[in-house]
């Protein structure tokens, strides 16, 4: 292990981190903020606020906080609403009250307040929820900025990971022929993957392509390392990825906890989870009994409107300050029964913020691995990287970073992720391989471009046919439009060249879905396209396949400006989507005085994927 030592260099990098911190701070603040200057009308145009809501359901949940499932009941720009995100719920004239979104799907979701009960108006017209700053998030990152220089261990890895003179390339296979490997399936790389995952001491870093199974990887790593007697703990930013390698363990007999914002988990995981795991225990039993006491508090505390005299006053607050005694009550018999189950588990999943409890740091962890790393915060993994001795980062640094809202952090590279800031300062990295998603045709664009012709992909999936095109739209009109408050671009003509694709049943609905780098025109698709089809941002989409993909690139203009098409790395992610068939819509006289787009359009030429857009349209 490399030794390094705290230096004025390592103190800046803290402060350099620090700073954008407060900068994304001060954006978030800015962007969410509800006032004369940020209007409800701006705010939803640029789809940071769902309003109105239509309440469908209220109940209290795990922790005896009030929980809203909600309607809306036409289409809004609603990418930016993701689960476990921060929210204000407000009314006009109203006090707002904060809280967590905990899904939602783009007509329906449920959301967590932090209060005691329910506001009086949350039935009201009116009401809505926006998004505000994730403060906890933030204080948490802080915190461990902060701390670096108290482990000695995370120092050096810290100083490491900002080293300058380190590169390792991706390691040559070698395979333990004393591991008995779980899944007969597993290619060569990924064994290999395995047993560095095995034979790690401190950090080793899976290089996952697009399709070349690192979940499937992962949960034999996982699967070994508790055969090995080690306690594991597994992270990744969104819970939909902790999610997924949750069901993977399910069917190993794994003795896991899936821990965090639980309350809409699959159906599959909910028993793993700390609530699901309490029902029908004695504790259980003895929750119900304070909760029909807590709800007899409530209902007396609620007969008090919202004008009423001092005396009443003074009677309802009495009895909300009961009903806080009860939940407390609740919260302790909960930690008690959580606190065995952290000792019992083998296996703890969350995302990292999800993780941030009492319990995890009482808790000593052999290995932690974080999947989806390339699109984690740096100072999100310094949250969680002291929870365990050796780490495991997981992941494509080529597919699309970690969302930063501050243009300014931006440019000071805090989208740069934990994975791509430590890819080549540690020995051991494994490339999985051979891709097992998509045609050959479709995968080898990204390949040449992205990974240097390394992916190889099986004899079944080379086959010849037309499993891409691009339709050409130069010459046809089909210009982006700028959307109301300068809000996301759109381009009406690709729309309606995505339908006449429909119609001529050149792809299902329900097997493709119609992805966009703009949020304007994948407003527009969910309008005018099949309900059955799916429309989502590119960004969105991340993590996901379909057998047909749709791509509208939306910029056609004059200036031939791409915008944030310039950003590669999501059109790696977008045309890495589709199994079967890919379909490209773009305006090539926009597109083609940029490298990699001219280097794309070459590529279509050369295996006859082109097409004009005159050959369906007319």
């Amino acid at each position: 292990m490399l030794v390094f030592f705290y230096s004025m260099e390592q103190h800046q990098h803290i402060l350099h981190l620090l700073k954008c911190l407060d900068l994304e701070d001060q954006e978030q603040a800015k962007r969410y903020q509800l006032d004369e200057q940020h209007s409800l009308k701006s705010l939803k145009s640029e789809g940071l606020a769902i309003h109105p809501l239509r309440v469908t359901r209220k109940s209290f949940g795990y922790a005896e906080y009030p929980e809203i499932s909600f309607r809306i009941g036409f289409p809004l720009e609603t990418s930016n609403f993701k689960d476990g995100m921060a929210i204000e719920c407000f009314c006009q004239g109203e006090e707002s009250v904060k809280g967590i979104l905990l899904s939602f799907d783009g007509r329906q979701g449920e959301f967590r307040l932090f209060a005691p009960d329910f506001p009086d108006w949350i039935e009201d017209e009116g009401v809505g929820i926006k998004l505000t700053p994730d403060i906890r998030t933030s204080t948490l990152m802080r915190k461990a900025l902060n701390e670096i220089q108290l482990n000695k261990r995370i120092e050096n890895l810290f100083n490491q990971t900002h080293s300058e003179e380190l590169h390792f390339e991706h390691k040559a296979l070698k395979i333990d022929p004393k591991i008995t490997f779980l899944n007969d399936s597993l290619n060569e790389s990924q064994k290999a993957a395995v047993t560095g995952i095995l034979e790690n001491q401190e950090v080793a870093i899976i290089h996952g392509p697009p399709g070349t199974g690192k979940t499937t990887t992962l949960i034999e790593a996982i699967v070994q390392l508790v055969k090995k007697g080690e306690k594991v703990i597994v992270s990744a930013p969104s819970n939909t990825a902790v999610d997924n390698l949750a069901k993977g363990l399910i069917d190993k007999r794994i003795n896991f906890l899936r821990v965090g914002n639980n309350t809409k988990v699959d159906v599959e995981i909910f028993p793993f989870t700390p609530e699901g795991k309490l029902i029908e225990s004695k504790q259980d039993k003895e929750i119900k009994k304070i909760r029909i006491r807590a709800d007899e508090m409530r209902k007396m505390a609620n007969q008090y409107k919202r004008r009423f005299g001092k005396d009443e006053r003074e009677q309802r607050n009495l009895l909300i300050k009961e009903v806080k005694s009860l939940r407390q009550q609740i919260k302790q018999i909960q930690k008690y029964n959580e606190e065995k189950l952290f000792d019992e588990a083998n296996v703890i999943l969350g995302t990292p913020i999800g993780l941030m409890d009492d319990q995890i740091a009482k808790t000593e962890f052999n290995t932690l691995i974080i999947d989806e790393a390339g699109q984690c915060l740096e100072p999100l993994a310094w949250c969680i990287f002291p929870l365990a001795e050796k780490i495991v980062l997981a992941g494509d640094y080529l597919q699309l970073p970690p969302t930063v809202l501050s243009d300014k952090a931006m440019q000071l590279g805090f989208n740069k992720s934990i994975l791509e800031c430590s890819f080549g300062k540690f020995e051991d990295v494994y490339l999985l391989n051979t891709q097992y998603r998509m045609r050959a045709s479709i995968a080898q664009f990204s390949n040449n471009y992205f990974y240097q012709g390394r992916l190889q992909t099986p004899e079944n999936l080379i086959a010849i046919g037309e499993h891409i095109i691009f339709y050409d739209t130069a010459g046809t009109g089909y210009e982006e439009e700028q959307g109301p408050d300068g809000s996301s671009l759109s381009n009406k003509g690709e729309i309606e060249l995505a339908q006449k694709i429909i119609e001529l049943g050149t792809c299902k609905a329900d097997g493709t879905a119609f992805i966009s780098p703009y949020s304007g025109q994948v407003t527009l698709a969910k309008e005018a396209l099949p309900k059955a089809l799916r429309c989502s941002t590119i960004d969105s989409f991340q993590g996901q396949e379909k057998e047909t993909i749709i791509i509208s690139l939306v910029r056609s203009n004059g200036e031939n400006s791409i915008g944030f098409l310039k950003d590669y790395r999501r059109m790696n992610v977008a045309m890495t989507r589709a199994k079967e068939h890919l379909i490209i819509i773009g305006d090539s006289a926009t597109l083609a005085n940029d490298p990699y787009f001219d280097s794309l359009l070459n590529y279509l030429e050369t295996i006859g994927a082109y097409k004009t857009a005159w050959e369906i349209m007319h």
